[in-house]
């Protein structure tokens, strides 16, 4: 099986071209907040965090989550997830807690805190 120069060189064009339009369409769609379904928030500001999560046994989770400076208290896993308190009033953070939760928590490792919680949830 002998290709020539030509055959080779349009072939590493063509995937150089493909893997080009996959990273442009990918690129485009975080720009445009398709990335994340379009469930990004206006202006940059947060309305949604999990401020901690803390093990009750194997199977149940407490999930302290925060939504526009509300705090709701939920018990997850077993047969049915629980509201246990809502429209808990948020402690006001200083500028240096802002900081710092700013600083040590990104979108990404927010993410990656769900998408363990849920592995853990499953097994």
């Amino acid at each position: 099986m002998h290709m020539e120069f030509s055959e080779i060189f349009r072939f590493v064009a063509s995937l150089v071209f493909i893997v080009g339009l996959i990273g442009a369409c990918a690129y485009g769609a975080k720009k445009l907040g398709l990335a994340t379904g379009g469930l990004t928030a206006t202006g940059g500001q947060k309305r949604l965090t999990i401020v901690e999560v803390k093990v009750v046994d194997a199977k149940h989770r407490l999930v302290l989550m925060r939504r526009d400076n509300k705090e709701h208290l939920v018990l997850l896993g077993g047969e049915q997830n629980l509201l246990i308190e809502a429209g808990i009033d948020a402690p006001e953070l200083t500028e240096e807690e802002i900081k710092a939760t700013s600083t040590v928590t990104t979108p990404t490792q927010q993410f990656q805190k769900i998408v363990d919680f849920i592995k853990e949830r499953r097994a």
